[in-house]
């Protein structure tokens, strides 16, 4: 009868604890962590436009979430010459009083109030113009709060911290592209490095060929045409795999005429990584290079390529069997020392600029893991790999 009682109470304990326990978990949540998130969630809405920089666009669709987060009847953003790009709520007609006071804000670099006038519900209106002021950029606008009365320091110390935070995205912004403009010149600096020696080398063997045999010349044109064409486009920093190894092949045919059976290539591409993007001609360098090793002072070189699936990566050689390195020169940070045996300072300068560029690109797109890493020995040959993840958000080509 005992262990009866025992059970029965053991089981009305349970039951209570079980009916308490949602009570216990909905109390873990205080009004101020609710607060606290509802204020992040709107602050992560008005980042996602102003990460675009300062616009017409990122203006209007940030405002809303300004607005909320400075507690304002209405809120304006302007520009640095104090055109208005944005106004959220009532209040219209104080537009021109707001564009005034933000070209003062912005020249004197400090917060502007203004006590407007008004009778009944529209006494003790305050506008407040607080400059956009970034570090070492000067200043990119300024924001604009109507208040039902005149703010004291702490209202006003909201306002300058919401200012400071869309400060902190504009700038941002401007390192993304700063960023993007750097991927457009390590680009233009791999195109000029394509087009000394190689166009040279390749108009030199298309001219051989006119005369002994005419229809292999016109088949290397189109070669030419193409390769140019792909390595001088204007169509953004990333590539897919399949385009950038189809352009390689341009390039091969143009060495196999020059080079002839001195010249073998292997190739070994799984379907599957075809898709896959990467910064654009980030496997030319590596290609060329393998060629200039793969036959410096020997009589036939072997180059060769292979793409393999390696779950949510694609990995990618390209080796030579030339005459290879000491491995200290790599550990000692000098990636140039890969172009050792190409026989002039000029063409190591060259390919040390081309395999650092792809190698800083890599990097970053993806990440340190992403980087070049070089396989060498004096002897052995060169066999340059990469890792490329085969989808990373926000990167597309």
């Amino acid at each position: 009868m005992t262990t009866a009682v025992a059970i029965i109470v053991g089981a009305a304990l349970i039951a209570g604890a079980l009916l308490l326990w949602p009570r216990t978990r909905r109390s873990v949540t205080t009004p101020a962590e609710r607060a606290v998130h509802t204020a992040l969630h709107t602050a992560s809405l008005a980042a996602r436009p102003l990460r675009g920089g300062l616009t017409a666009v990122s203006a209007q669709e940030a405002a809303p979430h300004l607005r909320i987060l400075t507690g304002a009847q209405a809120l304006g953003v302007a520009d640095a010459d104090g055109v208005l790009l944005a106004w959220n709520g009532p209040h219209a007609e104080l537009v021109e009083r707001f564009t005034d006071a933000a070209e003062r804000a912005v020249a004197t670099e400090r917060p502007v109030l203004v006590v407007l006038p008004g009778r009944g519900d529209q006494a003790g209106r305050t506008l407040v113009a607080q400059p956009l002021s970034i570090e070492n950029a000067g200043v990119a606008g300024a924001l604009g709060v109507v208040t039902t009365e005149q703010p004291g320091p702490g209202r006003l110390g909201a306002i300058a911290e919401v200012a400071r935070y869309v400060c902190g995205q504009l700038e941002l912004a401007e390192l993304d592209a700063s960023r993007a403009r750097l991927d457009r010149a390590e680009v233009r600096a791999l195109r000029a490095q394509i087009s000394p020696h190689f166009i040279y080398n390749a108009l030199n063997t298309i001219a051989s060929f006119v005369r002994t045999d005419p229809d292999r010349a016109r088949e290397l044109i189109i070669e030419f045409a193409d390769f140019t064409r792909y390595s001088f486009r204007t169509a953004g920093e990333f590539t897919v795999l399949a385009d950038e190894l189809r352009n390689i092949e341009r390039y091969l045919a143009l060495e196999r005429a020059r080079f002839g059976d001195a010249l073998e290539v292997r190739l070994q591409i799984a379907p599957e990584v075809l898709g896959v993007v990467l910064p654009f001609l980030a496997l030319q360098p590596l290609v060329e290079n393998a060629v200039r090793h793969g036959l410096a002072g020997a009589r036939r070189g072997t180059i060769s390529i292979v793409a393999d699936d390696a779950g949510t990566d694609c990995v990618i050689t390209v080796e030579d069997d030339g005459a290879g390195m000491d491995p200290e020169l790599l550990r000692s940070g000098a990636l140039d020392a890969v172009a050792a045996g190409s026989g002039s300072t000029g063409s190591t300068e060259s390919a040390h600029v081309g395999l650092a560029n792809v190698d800083d690109r890599l990097r970053a797109a993806f990440g340190n893991d992403y980087g070049l890493v070089v396989e060498t020995a004096p002897g052995a040959g060169t066999k340059v790999g990469l890792r490329v993840p085969k989808f990373r958000a926000g990167i597309q080509a």
